[in-house]
């Protein structure tokens, strides 16, 4: 048998066991401490990253002029969009169409209104909602005759509108605001529609995509030529920022894509990527031009705010809205030799 005197005594364990207890916690505190300082110290890591994120990009919005990352967060996302619809679905892409279509002439007739103009909202929308839909699923002759029509409605319209106010409006202003109301039915919704003959033609959502793809090579060229080199403004009186050497990369960015384009998609001839990419670039420079000067008369920057880095929705379009119609006509020409070959 066991003596118990061999066998420690009960105070002989509480030592030990408080040193261990004592060392574990030790132990503990110093690896919370140690989870503690390397989360403090990532977290001021963080905060250095993103404060010289921050400066990073006040440096590129002080010298774009505009916020860059969202605009090209945007930009990208808009392209997914009209991509996906335009080759897939393409009822989508007629509905994307008319919203943004519409979106522009509410842009559009409220700055007017802001500037003094009298100028009716809705029979505008319904207006180009309508000269939408016709430009997509009635024939050419149609079209116009519907076109034509709308605009002699909200013509009509804004008199019988100013006759039933009499306020004294002076003949002058009446007079701007019936040719004001018949300029935006033909530059917004019309100019659009003819994106919607092109692409009920055969093939005509490759015609479509090639066109819009070479006008965002057009803007994005001339943005960032006339970023890095731009010295000699284009039309300082109209847009300051726009320069000959801004033209010059975006005529070389349009013309490459352009060649692209019809090599690899529409297999046509490279000079008809030439001739493609001169006639886009020149209807996009005077779309663009043609808006500066009217946000220019309203004494605006951009027509909204609705899509940060850009504007609005109408600032967007000017390019595209006459390159719609170059491209249409373009298609008629050459779309015979395409299918030739």
């Amino acid at each position: 048998m066991t003596d118990p005197s061999d066998e420690p005594a009960e105070g002989e364990h509480a030592p030990a066991g408080r040193g261990a207890a004592r060392r574990h916690t030790e132990s503990s505190s110093a690896f919370h401490d140690h989870v503690r300082a390397a989360r403090s110290e990532f977290e001021q890591q963080i905060d250095r990253a993103r404060a010289d994120f921050g400066q990073v990009q006040d440096r590129i919005n002080e010298r774009t002029g505009r916020n860059l990352l969202m605009a090209i967060l945007i930009g990208l996302a808009v392209g997914a969009v009209v991509l996906a619809t335009l080759l897939f679905v393409t009822w989508l892409f007629l509905v994307f169409a008319i919203s943004v279509c519409l979106l522009g002439v509410f842009e559009f007739a409220r700055a007017l209104q802001t500037s003094g103009r009298r100028i009716d909202v809705w029979p505008q929308l319904v207006a180009g909602a309508i000269i939408m839909l016709s430009g997509f699923f009635l024939g050419h002759w149609t079209h116009w005759v519907i076109t034509f029509a709308c605009v002699a409605a909200v013509i009509v319209w804004r008199l019988l509108a100013q006759m039933a106010a009499s306020d004294g409006r002076r003949y002058g202003d009446v007079l701007t605001d019936v040719l004001v109301t018949g300029f935006v039915p033909l530059y917004v919704p019309f100019l659009a529609s003819l994106a919607l003959v092109l692409l009920r033609q055969e093939q005509g959502e490759l015609w479509v995509l090639g066109m819009l793809i070479v006008v965002v090579a057009a803007d994005t060229g001339a943005y960032a030529s006339g970023l890095a080199f731009g010295a000699h403004p284009m039309a300082p009186r109209i847009s300051p920022k726009k320069t000959w050497e801004g033209f010059a990369g975006g005529a070389v960015a349009t013309t490459v894509i352009a060649v692209l384009y019809t090599l690899f998609v529409l297999h046509a001839p490279w000079w008809v990527g030439v001739v493609f990419g001169i006639v886009i670039l020149g209807c996009a420079t005077v779309g663009d031009l043609g808006e500066s000067m009217i946000k220019r008369d309203l004494g605006i920057k951009d027509m909204s705010s609705w899509l940060p880095g850009h504007g609005g929705v109408l600032d967007r379009l000017d390019s595209i809205l006459p390159s719609a119609g170059g491209a249409l006509a373009l298609y008629f020409l050459f779309f015979p030799l395409v299918t030739a070959g």
